[in-house]
């Protein structure tokens, strides 16, 4: 039951609104910058999984045409929109309220609250054990992160008492390189991380010690933010800890071993490190919808 769950116990939209407390940046910035890598990323696992297929159309085999052929026109398109349409618009209300500056976060969270109350209700689903596990999810997350947030707090006010964030100054200085080999350290420092290491613990207790660098150094902080948030989803499929790969786990056959998705995973963290590498190089892939907005 746990396993079944636990790809929805931390969805990544939070990575962006623990970024924007830790940076200081409005939470609407960041989802505004969030946009195009997402979309860039979207597009190169396509591109991978299309070149993939046509040289190995065994390992895709298509939808058999018995299939194929009970759904075509109106009825596959009324299909797709009975299917796509709701979480669309779940999506759409939340991200555009928060993007729109219209709500936010915790009220754009109520909005979600909403429409998926509604959403449930159009399917037939919405019943009390829906909502009591709803509501008792939202709560053990809310507790575990406010548990890690005090116990950072703890951890951040005895290291800056020991002298221990100008080490860490100290120490980014001495970096060869500058800004850009310091923003290199912390890509691989956050990658080798992701490896052991839940991202909220990382966000809370890694990031605080190393982000001061960046500010004195004039750093783009919405950019720096949408390099860290892309790097942090190598922590959801990087073995050994990867939690999405134990939500596949828990969802796939039992003929799908766990060797076989830790394989089978690699392509796509190759993939997200080209991602991370066109978006260090072209900065203007998270700057360009927040400026054109005009935050």
């Amino acid at each position: 039951m746990r396993l079944r769950h636990l790809g929805a116990d931390y969805p990544p939209s939070l990575v962006l609104i623990l970024l924007a407390d830790i940076m200081g940046e409005s939470v609407g910035t960041l989802f505004a910058a969030a946009v195009m890598p997402g979309i860039m990323l979207a597009g190169l696992y396509i591109g991978f999984i299309l070149i993939y297929g046509k040289f190995r159309p065994d390992l895709m085999p298509p939808i058999p045409d018995s299939e194929r052929a009970d759904l075509v026109g109106w009825a596959l398109a009324r299909k797709a929109v009975v299917a796509l349409a709701p979480p669309l618009l779940l999506v759409g209300g939340v991200l555009g309220s928060i993007i729109g500056g219209i709500a936010a976060p915790t009220e754009a969270a109520s909005v979600g609250a909403v429409f998926s109350i509604i959403i449930a209700a159009l399917y037939r689903r919405l019943t009390v054990p829906i909502i009591w596990d709803a509501a008792h999810g939202a709560l053990r997350i809310s507790a575990m992160i406010f548990f890690i947030l005090v116990a950072a707090q703890v951890f951040a006010i005895a290291f800056r008492g020991l002298q221990g964030e100008e080490l860490v100054k100290d120490m980014l200085y001495l970096l060869p390189g500058g800004e850009t080999g310091a923003i290199i350290f912390l890509m691989l420092l956050l990658f080798v991380l992701g490896f052991f290491l839940e991202w909220i613990e990382i966000s809370y207790i890694a990031l605080p010690l190393l982000l001061p660098f960046f500010v004195t150094q004039g750093t783009d902080m919405i950019w720096l933010a949408a390099l860290i948030a892309l790097n942090l989803q190598t922590s959801f499929l990087t073995p050994p800890f990867g939690w999405a790969l134990f939500f596949l786990k828990g969802s796939a056959p039992p003929s799908i071993t766990a060797g076989m998705i830790y394989q089978g995973v690699l392509p796509f963290i190759g993939i997200q490190a080209l991602a991370l590498l066109l978006l260090f190089n072209f900065p203007a892939i998270a700057t360009w919808l927040p400026q054109a907005i005009g935050w």
